[in-house]
């Protein structure tokens, strides 16, 4: 698997397919790694990425702090992965691309073509994460993980993360950065000494300021009004993915497409069918627009 360093930190990425290019933000939280496109819910289930790649050149990529990419720590953003995306676009020489987000990578996608408009040519966001439930749990999560530090430190945050394979999802006591502790030796020597009160500050800046409302969490609304970027948004329908979430979305961009199917309806046959239509005729628009001038 290629990877390159964007901000000073590793990212592995595949590209496959081929057509214009669709860079897909991975689903999966903390733990969003390419290879979830094909292994995680209902991704498996709809084989989006199988169908995409035979008209779409799809880059995918582990997320920072995912995977086999590297991390930081630090109190992350949603620029923070804006500018991985944007890098790996730089570095594989690309000036436009269509888009996709899946769960939480929907926020990504859109925070990415607030900050860039120009570059983004659709966007797809698939089931976005978002709802009450949505923020309340990721809050308690990072709760139980500063629980954890504050009774047992780092240095046991660093052993139980080793000792196990559970994400940040599965188990909150081995925290947001627990895939590089296993990947990375050098970080987790780090990480084992790191002042532990500015660890918690970090902790709770990430919080608040990531997961802070109860629609979908990244973009401003007031940002996401005025963008004029051809999307479909296709709701999700549990606990993490609220259909209001993807409501939220649609009500916000102009011109967006909403495919109203429940999520027993998404299947292989309908879901790729329905993605690739919108992205196929924001092809042709393009084409012909460019032919007009």
């Amino acid at each position: 698997m290629p990877s390159t360093t964007i901000d000073g930190i590793t990212t592995h990425y595949e590209v496959s397919g081929t057509g214009p290019p669709l860079l897909m933000f991975s689903p999966g939280g903390f733990n969003a790694t390419l290879g979830n496109w094909a292994s995680h819910g209902i991704y498996r289930r709809t084989k989006l990425l199988a169908h995409l790649t035979e008209r779409y050149t799809c880059i995918t990529f582990d997320r920072r702090e995912s995977g086999s990419s590297g991390g930081r720590i630090e109190r992350v953003t949603w620029g923070h992965y804006v500018r991985q995306g944007k890098g790996l676009l730089d570095h594989l020489g690309i000036a436009r691309a269509h888009l996709m987000g899946g769960c939480v990578g929907c926020s990504i996608a859109a925070r990415f073509a607030v900050s860039h408009p120009d570059t983004v040519a659709s966007m797809v966001l698939y089931s976005p994460a978002g709802g009450a439930r949505y923020r309340l749990t990721q809050h308690a999560r990072f709760q139980q993980h500063a629980a954890f530090v504050a009774e047992h430190g780092l240095e046991q945050v660093v052993d139980r993360a080793k000792r196990s394979t559970a994400s940040f999802s599965d188990d909150p006591c081995v925290g947001p950065w627990a895939t590089v502790i296993r990947t990375d030796a050098e970080f987790a020597a780090a990480y084992s000494t790191f002042d532990q009160d500015r660890y918690q500050f970090i902790l709770s800046g990430l919080v608040r300021t990531m997961f802070d409302r109860d629609t979908v969490p990244g973009p401003e609304p007031e940002d996401l009004l005025q963008l004029d970027v051809p999307t479909l948004v296709v709701p999700g329908q549990d606990r993490s993915h609220a259909t209001s979430a993807a409501r939220y979305l649609h009500e916000c961009l102009a011109g967006s497409e909403y495919w109203d199917v429940p999520v027993a309806d998404q299947t292989e046959e309908t879901a790729p069918a329905r993605v690739l239509r919108f992205l196929d005729a924001v092809r042709l628009l393009d084409t012909v627009g460019s032919l007009r001038v």
